[in-house]
């Protein structure tokens, strides 16, 4: 059976770097777990290393992380379903919002479970996905705070997931100021502005982020240690904090060009041959990794020497080339990973999930630290 390895040793080094950059720049952050898709190996881990605020946009998962780790501050990071408003209060410290409709149903929930319930108002600054507009955020404000139960901790927005917008000094900004407009209206503090996610890290290395943005939540530059903004990785954190391994199920000289009448394959797609390779041959392994787990198109090998020429649904077939003549059935070849391989894989049922286990006595696992608390 294939799977996918986390190394924990490499994630506490990604953990560190990113506590040092946040530390520096007095900002706070949360870890945004949603990339484990619940898995209570994974979280388990990562909950080892962390006391931080945990995100996470299905509540299946924030169920699993409160089981594991009752304490730890979860926060649901996009619009709650109105239905699941029970829930939301219940499993999410924190929820995202931008509908007072949704907003009112976890006053009502928080009442009844005589919790306060904490939200973030997030505001639509061009990637048209959630947050309420500019011209309508003050007197969505104004209507929430007098609602019993719920307390705004903060102001948020999201950018570069859908549209691929990305954030710079005016949108910071402009949020900033959004948010100050509030504030100065109904003469409350609002303690958090949380503008900052993985595609923000860059702009911290540039000087562009303003002080008076204090908090981001971080899952792909934790996981990859990768530069969002720029598409390229960050010197110093490690990129291969995840791979996976599958075993060669058949390997064996073929023709490198197929023979019969042709038709279009599983996926809808009419595969094109190189003529000039007719009659030629080349070895290929087939290990057992398919479409139903992953696209190839995410991982690639880390065995020099070796090509991906294609998948089936549970198969996913190499060219071994001359470079690996001492492969045989049985033996295992190891994949590196992009943020939607790890992704896919996770949710696979069929690809089992492993930890690679580093000691973390002596390591400097920072204080908890969690959203501030709205002064009375």
């Amino acid at each position: 059976m294939s799977y996918i390895t986390l190394d924990k040793e490499k994630l506490i080094h990604n953990y560190r770097f990113l506590n040092a950059l946040f530390k520096e720049h007095s900002i706070e952050w949360a870890v945004v777990a949603k990339l484990l898709c619940g898995n209570e190996l994974f979280l388990e881990c990562l909950l080892e290393i962390t006391d931080r605020d945990v995100c996470d946009s299905r509540l299946s998962n924030l169920k699993k992380i409160k089981k594991i780790a009752p304490a730890t501050r979860t926060i649901y990071i996009k619009p709650p379903a109105k239905r699941l408003a029970a829930s939301i209060v219940k499993y999410a410290d924190v929820s995202f919002n931008s509908e007072l409709d949704t907003i009112k149903a976890l006053s009502e929930q928080a009442v009844q479970q005589q919790k306060l319930h904490q939200i973030v108002i997030m505001v639509e600054m061009g990637e048209l996905r959630e947050g309420v507009m500019s011209d309508n955020l003050k007197k969505l404000y104004g209507k929430i705070i007098r609602l019993p139960a719920i307390e705004v901790a903060g102001i948020g927005m999201n950018l570069n997931c859908l549209n691929g917008i990305l954030p710079d000094r005016e949108k910071l900004s402009q949020l900033i100021s959004h948010t100050k407009d509030l504030e100065h209206s109904y003469h409350r503090p609002i303690p958090t502005i949380t503008a900052g996610s993985s595609v923000t890290v860059p702009l911290l290395f540039s000087g562009e982020v303003p002080h008076e943005i204090n908090h981001f939540r971080i899952g792909e530059t934790l996981f990859f240690g990768t530069d969002v903004f720029h598409d390229r990785n960050i010197s110093g954190m490690y990129q291969d904090v995840f791979k996976v391994t599958a075993e060669i199920l058949e390997i064996t000289e073929k023709p490198m060009v197929p023979n019969g009448l042709s038709g279009t394959n599983l996926t809808g797609e009419r595969p094109v041959f190189d003529e000039n390779n007719r009659n030629k041959t080349s070895v290929r392994a087939i290990v057992d990794l398919g479409l139903l787990d992953i696209d190839p198109s995410d991982i690639f090998p880390l065995q020099e020497g070796l090509e991906i020429i294609g998948a089936s649904s549970d198969m996913m077939i190499l060219n071994i080339g001359e470079g690996s003549p001492d492969l045989k059935v049985g033996d295992t070849l190891d994949f590196g990973m992009n943020y939607m391989a790890v992704l896919r894989t996770m949710n696979s049922e069929y690809v089992d999930k492993k930890v690679e286990h580093a000691s973390v006595t002596g390591m400097n696992i920072p204080e908890p630290c969690h959203w501030p608390a709205v002064p009375a």
